[in-house]
């Protein structure tokens, strides 16, 4: 309970704030451009604090991290909410992924070490809860709060929820037992966080200016890249590296971590489509389009325990490779389905089916990674899995955005895929014109996602297909 309090706060953050980007624009008239930042700021926050998570947490202990990073982020969403420009806005924001970046790998290091590794994937479905209902709980809670009550309360709605986990996680996690803590790699720190902002912000300004290839873009991708590379030298021969790399050597590791990296790329860019959608070629506003995207979450709750469990019994092997076919199968039917007249009952039929594929894979390949681990390296693998899922959703949601981008720019002449969520101004015979082809764009962008999940495959195959056995040396710990 404790854990998945700071998760919902920390993922709804993230879905709450995407509905409000364009009365954030007007409330403080600033473009479209520099208003992005308030989303994309605490990204590049989550991505440079992540990698110290695992150190911090040896440390300082994990209960003290935890309500450490979950104060950091309710100071945060407080300043946000009494935000008096886009740029004191976009600093406070920075200031809450600072805190929302260590509240996930610290909460799974909680679960993890406390369940044992005979039980991880249930430990799995919990967090998972959380992670696939933000996406749907958040852009209805935010819209419904930017329409009837104030902007400011999408951040000041962290403030009751973090007071609660607080109090709980005093009260109920076990007490931090003091050891003796390794050095901090401060070399793979340098090299790691910057190389990680870096990449993914030159990721973002590829996807705005619809050009990875743009000096603009190029010179902060390549930078990071660049810095990145060097910190996998580094992990690789350091004694106590920053994030232990090693343990890909583990072939569950590998082929967990490779199917994540795939899996999650494809899956968070084609989660941006379908909203968008709605948006602009149905003209549904942002609550109405939060209540259409309610089918897939409800999926995911029936077949996320189930799913767990069977990691357990089975091995996660077979339950992922079921999860992704369903969900590939259901990311084609939407590539298929999506005219501009598609029937509403049929888009939530296939999204409630797509969420009963994703609760049997997202959860179920991060089991993989951590059951075969003893006791004292869930820590740093946590760490490892969650940076892999932040960039790899990053680069998603980058590359899906340009692609839909340059389709709509095709179909429509110029330049028109540049300003998609300006549609709401165009005359509605204009409209029915180029709903069409603008239908089809999302059509296709789809196939690319349907091919990018296909190629994940490829490592979901490597995934233990039995139960696994429990690490010498260790044992569940006690909670109180």
């Amino acid at each position: 309970m404790v854990v998945v309090l700071g998760a919902i706060m920390s993922i709804l953050d993230v879905t709450v704030v995407n509905v409000a980007i364009n009365d954030l624009a007007r409330e403080f008239e600033t473009p479209l451009s520099t208003i992005q930042w308030v989303a994309t700021g605490y990204t590049l926050a989550l991505a440079t604090v992540i990698p110290i998570t695992g150190w911090a947490s040896a440390r300082f202990g994990t209960k003290r991290l935890y309500m450490i990073s979950i104060a950091l982020f309710v100071v945060g969403s407080m300043l946000a909410g009494l935000a008096w420009s886009a740029e004191s806005l976009i600093a406070f924001r920075v200031l809450q992924g600072l805190g929302g970046g260590m509240i996930m790998p610290a909460g799974m290091t909680i679960l993890t070490q406390a369940a044992g590794p005979q039980r991880v994937g249930q430990v799995m479905s919990i967090v998972g809860v959380p992670m696939l209902l933000g996406p749907i709980l958040g852009p209805i809670i935010g819209g419904y709060l930017v329409d009837d009550v104030s902007w400011r309360w999408i951040f000041f709605i962290n403030l009751p929820i973090g007071v609660v986990a607080l109090l709980l996680a005093a009260r109920i996690l076990q007490r931090d037992t003091p050891k003796p803590a390794e050095r901090l790699d401060a070399i793979g720190l340098v090299l790691l966080s910057p190389g990680l902002a870096s990449l993914i912000y030159g990721l973002a300004k590829g996807a705005e200016l619809k050009d990875f290839l743009a000096a603009d873009s190029l010179i902060y991708t390549a930078v990071g890249a660049v810095l990145t590379l060097g910190f996998v030298f580094r992990a690789l021969s350091a004694t106590n590296p920053l994030i232990d790399l090693r343990l890909l050597k583990r072939r569950s590791v590998l082929a967990a971590s490779g199917t994540m990296v795939l899996f999650m790329a494809a899956f968070m860019g084609a989660m941006l489509l379908l909203p968008l959608y709605y948006q602009t070629v149905r003209g549904e506003g942002a609550l109405e389009s939060g209540l259409l995207l309610a089918p897939q979450g409800l999926g995911a709750m029936i077949t996320m325990p189930v799913g767990g469990r069977l990691t357990d019994r089975i091995g996660p092997g077979r339950v992922v490779l079921v999860g992704m076919v369903v969900v590939v199968a259901s990311v084609s039917g939407f590539a298929s389905i999506l005219e501009a007249d598609a029937s509403y009952w049929a888009l939530s039929g296939v999204q409630f089916v797509m969420g009963l594929g994703l609760g049997m894979t997202m959860m179920p390949t991060m089991a993989a990674a951590i059951q075969t681990l003893a006791h004292e390296e869930v820590p740093r693998a946590s760490t490892m899995l969650n940076i892999i899922q932040q960039v790899s959703a990053s680069l998603g949601t980058a590359l899906i955005s340009v692609l839909l981008a340059n389709r709509l720019a095709s179909n429509l002449g110029g330049g028109a895929g540049g300003e998609i969520g300006s549609t709401q101004k165009i005359p509605p015979a204009v409209m029915e014109k180029i709903a069409g082809p603008m239908s089809d764009a999302f059509q296709h962008t789809y196939w690319y996602a349907a091919g990018l999940l296909l190629f994940a495959f490829l490592p979901a195959l490597l995934l233990p297909r039995r139960k696994p056995e429990t690490p010498a040396a260790d044992a569940p710990m006690p909670m109180h």
